[in-house]
């Protein structure tokens, strides 16, 4: 018997480190596993600079053959060239990079990358006779993919604000670069992968790293107004996308640039003092490079110097980055007011920006909180569908509302709390008498569970939440208490991106825009459309709060 159990256990044993050897072989090489595991490795670091670049292609069906190189040398970029869409190849991009004060004599420096088939040295060498200068010490070499890089080994070429110090790669003829310092080559990586994979381009950073850009400051404007505009439901991808539900129908339809002209054409006309993108940004099944798709929509807040907050929806966190790794990349990113919150409790992304009052004012005017209303339902069995803000989310909302409320009321005007999830609420399809203004659409997925964030809300003096999630529902509802005086406006945003269902009768995509008016304590809200007779026009216009408080819609 015990004979029996020891080569029961040898045997499992073995078979557990031939598992993990073989997992551990096809990851290193083919990054078999999810990316989420891997996360997103910074491409950077302070004080480094690049000395050589280069690519490294390899097959699955060949198991000598590997895409890694000698790792005392050489940082691999740990995205696939080819985003796992070929059937067999793979390809990496790789970095040499030495710490300044450990550059010898000679070691040359990386100044400058191009890509193209010609060698640029021709062009350079023509610039520079017309010029009477002598480039002879740097020289344009080539490397796979049709990359060229220029190296010196001039004294003081790491000190240059010419030198590389960042590389990185994003996907597809629409991909931007939004981050600050950063610049994108012009020409796409030479793979030789076909149509179905996007582009890969270089995008480079040169000289020393930008500091991280100043947090802006939210304030109401002079004459006591302010302007958030909600977008909803973005679903990017990687590439420009495909349309889903699309109108006009049998028309050729782009998903990502379709979608951003329509926010860039309500962003400038509307001109909000802040976006909140609440979840959804990402259409993580077909954004298998996040980075790319996150800075499509960052690019144009950052052109039109919108501050910004977002928070996630069950989408995101589907492609290549977890939520955790998104945010600290979004963070960092030019006019972003977002943050990752408290580690102690459940989720990323629950937090609070206040918005200062009139001139120079320090005292809060208005409270905007976000939460995290995660993806799906961790008990499938019992609750089906969707998951739920969880009771130390609550308890942290409670506690943190019920700190600021001091503060608050030294604000000689009407101070106001409003809230932003992605997952609707349960009450928004079973509130106490609610009322809509706007026709309810199509089934609400609220969680099947009510943890009760919404009496918390109430509790805390919340005038008014909303959502995306649902991309047809675009609809405000309020619900009453127990004395008939309205509780809590719920609404929906209704979806922007082209890159999610619509449907249900024809869907014209939307935005929703909420006015402030801290003078009279007052919040009206309407819809702006992408598509149809009433594009240009306020749609379902409506006051929601007056004096501080949710009141009843005006009836026509």
């Amino acid at each position: 018997m015990t004979r029996r159990i020891v080569r029961n256990i040898i045997q499992i044993s073995t078979a557990a480190v031939i598992t993990f050897l073989l997992i551990f072989f096809l990851d290193r090489n083919f990054r078999v596993l999810p990316n989420a595991i891997h996360e997103y490795l910074p491409t950077h670091h302070a004080g480094l600079v690049i000395t050589d670049i280069t690519v490294t292609t390899c097959t699955s069906y060949n198991p000598f053959s590997s895409c890694d190189l000698d790792t005392s040398v050489w940082h691999r970029i740990d995205k696939d060239l080819h985003l796992g869409k070929t059937l067999f190849s793979h390809a990496y991009l790789h970095i040499s990079r030495k710490r300044e004060e450990e550059l010898k004599e000679g070691d040359k420096v990386v100044v400058d990358v191009t890509v193209g088939r010609l060698d640029p040295s021709v062009a350079d060498a023509e610039k520079a006779a017309a010029k009477g200068v002598d480039n002879k010490n740097e020289k344009w070499e080539s490397r796979p993919a049709g990359l060229w890089v220029k190296r010196s080994s001039k004294k003081g070429a790491s000190d240059s604000k010419k030198a590389v110090t960042g590389i990185d790669v994003l996907f597809g003829d629409d991909a931007v670069e939004a981050r600050e310092g950063w610049s994108m080559t012009g020409t796409p990586m030479l793979l030789e992968v076909g149509r179905s994979v996007p582009s890969a381009h270089l995008t480079v950073r040169r000289g020393a790293e930008h500091p991280p850009p100043a947090k802006p400051v939210l304030r109401i404007r002079d004459n006591g107004k302010f302007k958030i505009v909600q977008l909803a439901d973005l679903h990017l991808s990687t590439g420009v996308g495909a349309c889903r539900d699309a109108l006009p129908e049998g028309q050729k339809c782009e998903a990502d640039p379709r979608t951003l002209d329509f926010v860039t054409k309500i962003l400038e006309e509307e001109k909000p003092d802040l976006v909140v993108l609440s979840g959804d940004q990402v259409n993580g099944e077909t954004a298998p490079d996040t980075q790319t798709a996150i800075f499509k929509y960052a690019q144009i807040l950052i052109k039109h110097k919108i501050p910004y907050v977002s928070i996630f929806g069950n989408h995101d966190d589907e492609g290549s980055m977890s939520r955790a790794a998104q945010m600290d990349l979004i963070e960092t990113l030019p006019y972003s007011l977002s943050h990752a919150g408290p580690e102690s409790i459940d989720g990323v992304g629950n937090y609070f920006i206040e918005v200062l009052g009139r001139g120079s004012s320090s005292h809060s005017a208005l409270t905007v909180y976000l939460l995290d209303t995660h993806a799906y339902s961790p008990n499938e069995r019992k609750y089906p569908g969707y998951d739920w803000i969880k009771p130390n989310q609550i308890e942290w909302f409670r506690s943190t509302a019920q700190g600021l409320k001091k503060k608050h009321r030294e604000y000689t005007h009407v101070h106001m709390d409003v809230a932003f999830i992605h997952i609707p609420l349960p009450e928004y399809q079973n509130g106490r008498n609610l009322t809509l203004v706007s026709p309810w659409k199509e089934p609400t997925t609220a969680p099947t569970f009510n943890s009760g964030f919404h009496d918390a809300l109430v509790e805390e003096g919340v005038v008014m939440v909303s959502c995306g999630h649902d991309h047809v529902n675009e609809y405000c509802a309020v619900d009453f208490k127990e004395d008939g005086k309205p509780a809590l406006w719920m609404c929906y945003a209704g979806a922007a991106g082209f890159g999610g269902y619509a449907g249900y009768g024809g869907f014209h995509r939307k935005i929703r825009v909420f006015d402030f008016d801290m003078n009279e304590g007052r919040i009206n809200t309407w819809k702006r459309v992408e598509y149809g007779e009433d594009v240009g026009k306020k749609i379902d216009e409506v006051m929601i709060v007056d004096g501080g408080h949710p009141v009843r819609p005006m009836q026509d």
